[in-house]
């Protein structure tokens, strides 16, 4: 599973391909490109490497961690 894991070390979601979900299941958004983006398309957070942050950087979410997964659709 590929998890997104937050700065405490805690899972916080997982994608299956590039959509985001929450632990409970709920779609909440997705990977695309260097950003994870909500289910408006609008950019969340920013990726660089495995790691997540906010847009302009200065605060560090988590990371991603686990190989990916394929796509479902």
């Amino acid at each position: 599973m590929r998890g997104l894991i937050d700065r405490k070390g805690e899972q916080i979601g997982y994608f299956v391909g590039d959509k985001l979900y929450t632990m409970d299941g709920e779609y909440t958004g997705r990977l695309e490109g260097e950003y994870i983006v909500n289910l408006a398309g609008e950019r969340v957070w920013r990726v660089v490497g495995q790691g997540v942050y906010s847009l302009d950087q200065s605060e560090t979410i988590g990371y991603i961690s686990g190989a990916p997964l394929e796509h479902d659709d």
